[in-house]
């Protein structure tokens, strides 16, 4: 997380210490840095130009669930993005950031008739399918309309991912994607649709990864599906290989964009040099957490520090509902001080203020504290604010995003009565 570091002693994003965000904007606050989110960007939209791939040939489509703030999403858009979605309200938030819906993959296992209808209008680049009664129902929307959905299948691979078990989606078990042993025929179906128009092949095998072996194994599969497609008759337009790709939230070590997709691009190129004369194939990805995981930070604040017998306690406020991810999978956050004290150390657990057992955000953590003293949940900037609720009747926190040494209130903090703005008692 090159963006935030010490910088005469207190921890800071870009050029703005953490400290002054909290004094102006209060905790708990998540802090995004501008040139974290471009770098990381960029690191994908580079390789892709590096492999002679430019913008005819590869799209970078930010997927929206890993944080959907308008202000993220419009720095992606200003740099060419295009967008993954998996609901109706995540596209009209890419509308609202100024995205371009032709730069826009519809995934997700659910759409309803209205999802479609929206995404439809609004022409965006592609459905990704996820089995044949979506197929279907598709079809009759389009036909309703007077319209042509174009489509590709998201294919399950059935390739194991080696990740959380509940961040895998590429197993015979989860409920993604369409059957490797059923594509086919699920492809044969989508041609006779008077309705749809196939454009692609997708898949998705899961999150976190910092192996790419997993990911090109898929992507094999799909290159042998693509050739019986073929056979078919049915020409792909583009090949979507998903996202995935891990980040470092302690001592991790994920496969550098650049080295995947240069095996991504090889492996493509040499298919379509060895069975197609070269013709070229559009590649299209969905990243996001190695986009704005280590652009973010939650920032918070210690009320309280508890001693027992066993264990030390230092509560903040931040919490469970701010920060899911720690209570949902047990992820391990790096915790560092903004302003570090110079005596001994306690060891403690980070805990919140939500009345769960499970509402932690670090176990055994080193830090000299005293109440007062502000803390960073580091590598936060990916499904956090997203997953975030409000639970206990907490407001969620506010957004701040950095650029240099000047930082922009991009969502306020939830205050109780907006909370219940839109209950009713009984009369």
């Amino acid at each position: 997380m090159s963006h935030f570091s010490y910088r005469n002693g207190v921890l800071c994003a870009e050029n703005l210490p953490l400290s002054d965000v909290a004094e102006r904007f209060g905790s708990p606050t998540y802090v995004y840095s501008k040139a974290a989110l471009t770098e990381n960007f960029a690191a994908y939209a580079d390789a892709c130009k590096r492999a002679g791939h430019g913008d005819n040939q590869a799209l970078v489509c930010y997927a929206v669930k890993a944080n959907s703030n308008i202000a993220v999403l419009n720095v992606l858009a200003r740099l060419g993005a295009g967008f993954d979605i998996v609901s109706g309200g995540e596209l009209q938030r890419v509308l609202a950031a100024g995205g371009n819906p032709r730069k826009v993959l519809f995934s997700g296992v659910g759409k309803t008739r209205e999802e479609m209808r929206l995404a439809l209008e609004h022409d965006i680049l592609c459905f990704n399918i996820e089995s044949i009664d979506e197929l279907d129902r598709l079809n009759e929307v389009a036909g309703a309309m007077g319209k042509i959905a174009p489509i590709s299948l998201r294919v399950n691979p059935n390739v194991d991912a080696k990740t959380h078990p509940y961040i895998s989606t590429g197993l015979r078990e989860n409920k993604f994607g369409i059957a490797y042993e059923d594509a086919l025929p699920a492809y044969l179906r989508a041609k006779s649709l008077p309705h749809l128009h196939i454009t692609g092949i997708d898949c998705h095998i899961g999150s976190q990864l910092l192996d790419d072996a997993p990911l090109l194994e898929a992507l094999d599969r799909l290159i042998d599906l693509a050739d019986l497609l073929a056979a078919e008759g049915i020409a792909l337009h583009h090949l979507d290989i998903g996202g995935g790709i891990g980040i470092a939230y302690n001592n991790d070590t994920p496969v550098a964009i650049g080295d995947y997709l240069g095996r991504v691009f090889q492996r493509i190129d040499t298919w379509r040099a060895e069975r197609y004369d070269g013709k070229p194939i559009q590649m299209l990805c969905e990243p996001g957490r190695s986009i704005v995981g280590n652009a973010g930070v939650l920032l918070t604040k210690v009320e309280y520090l508890k001693h027992g017998a066993e264990k030390h306690f230092a509560i903040v406020d931040a919490a469970m509902n701010d920060l899911m991810r720690p209570a949902m999978y047990e992820a391990w956050h790096g915790v560092q001080a903004v302003a570090p004290r110079s005596e001994a150390t306690q060891v403690y657990d980070i805990v919140g203020p939500v009345c769960e057992s499970g509402d932690w955000l670090a176990r055994a953590r080193e830090l000299a504290l005293h109440p007062g003293d502000l803390l960073a949940i580091m590598s936060a900037g990916a499904y956090g604010m997203t997953m975030a609720s409000n639970y206990n009747t907490r407001g969620r926190a506010a957004e701040v995003m950095v650029d240099g040494d000047q930082a922009y209130l991009i969502r306020k903090r939830e205050t109780p009565a907006e909370l219940f703005a839109l209950e009713s008692i009984l009369p």
